[in-house]
């Protein structure tokens, strides 16, 4: 992998990770996503539901294939106010209480502009609560305090803030001098910016794709129907890019990309597996071949939505995932040059 795509993927990643996004509010980072596209000399058309659908080139006589990744993130919604003034929330996607506690958050409310606040344990100072350590943590006895002046609820709504009202977390992306990104919602924009970086690379590079390659940015893969609409004519086949999972049982760390034989709705497809494991082997790439426990993807929204389609999953190596993640420029190199070999390259 060129330095030039590294480094312009790794910078578009940090740029998303500044646009708040959970599933249902992505027009910000939709809309950056289409001006990039746009600069780089590609038509994206935006869906029906947000996402955008981008025609990368290649031959039209074979069957096609669809990239897909996802730029929603988890978050919440304000449920409800309390008397005190602060805020339930509902989690959006896959969010955990525990995975927030203490967390800056923005308010976004639908007509009265943004407010601050953290995401609490009910009664949370350690010195007046003798249960802090023994509490569970869930989203029925933790709230957002706003940073304002209020103190009940009459207060807190004449902000403006009312149920339906976004919560969105701080990422905290750090990139550090040993190559290591952390940061909230590396799944799945990391993924994106990689996509984008091979769209980057097929023009400069004035590559010959060898079949019709279409790219598709889903909105609402944490919620699980991303990729359930918009698969264009043609498409045979589907490669999703997500966050390769880490963790104990698994062969996958930081610094490899992952390809995943089975996920927790079924397995993928054998041959195209098997074509990345060769490309991933030929190509001395660093990879795990897994069997992901508790995952479902995009791949498996489009298969459950009707579409005859092959499918796979690959992805960067991502640790904590649905927490505060953590990948490698190594996991993110090794994931570009495995999508090139796999699109580029004849079956061998």
């Amino acid at each position: 992998m060129q330095n030039q795509y590294r480094s312009y993927i790794i910078g578009q990643f940090q740029k998303l990770s500044s646009f708040y996004s959970p599933s249902g509010f992505t027009g910000q980072v939709i809309a950056y996503v289409q001006q990039e596209f746009t600069r780089l000399g590609y038509s994206a058309e935006e869906t029906g539901k947000g996402g955008l659908l981008v025609d990368l080139g290649g031959d039209e006589s074979q069957d096609a294939v669809l990239l897909s990744a996802h730029a929603d993130t988890l978050g919440a919604m304000v449920c409800s106010i309390k008397e005190n003034g602060r805020l339930r929330i509902s989690p959006i996607g896959g969010l955990t209480p525990d995975n927030v506690e203490a967390e800056n958050c923005t308010i976004f409310t639908r007509f009265q502009g943004t407010y601050s606040g953290t995401f609490q344990l009910d009664n949370a100072s350690l010195h007046v609560n003798e249960e802090y350590r023994n509490q569970k943590r869930t989203f029925e006895n933790m709230e957002v305090v706003v940073d304002e002046k209020t103190f009940c609820k009459q207060e807190t709504e004449a902000l403006g803030i009312a149920p339906g009202d976004y919560v969105c977390f701080d990422p905290r992306t750090v990139v550090t001098a040993s190559g290591y990104i952390k940061s909230r919602f590396i799944d799945d924009k990391m993924s994106v910016a990689i996509l984008m970086g091979y769209a980057k690379h097929l023009k400069e590079d004035k590559v010959s794709l060898k079949q019709r390659v279409y790219l598709h940015i889903t909105v609402y893969e944490e919620v699980g129907h991303g990729a359930a609409a918009s698969v264009p004519q043609g498409v045979t086949e589907m490669l999703v890019v997500d966050m390769g999972c880490v963790g104990n049982g698994l062969g996958c760390n930081e610094h490899m990309v992952s390809i995943c034989a089975k996920d927790s709705r079924g397995p993928s497809n054998y041959e195209m597996v098997t074509r990345l494991v060769k490309k991933a082997q030929e190509h001395k790439l660093q990879y795990a071949l897994d069997v992901y426990p508790f995952y479902g993807s995009d791949a498996d929204a489009a298969v459950q939505a009707g579409h005859d389609l092959r499918h796979c999953l690959i992805g960067a190596g991502v640790y904590a995932s649905h927490g505060y993640e953590r990948t490698h420029v190594e996991g993110v190199a090794n994931t570009f040059s495995l999508l090139c070999a796999y699109l580029e390259e004849s079956e061998s």
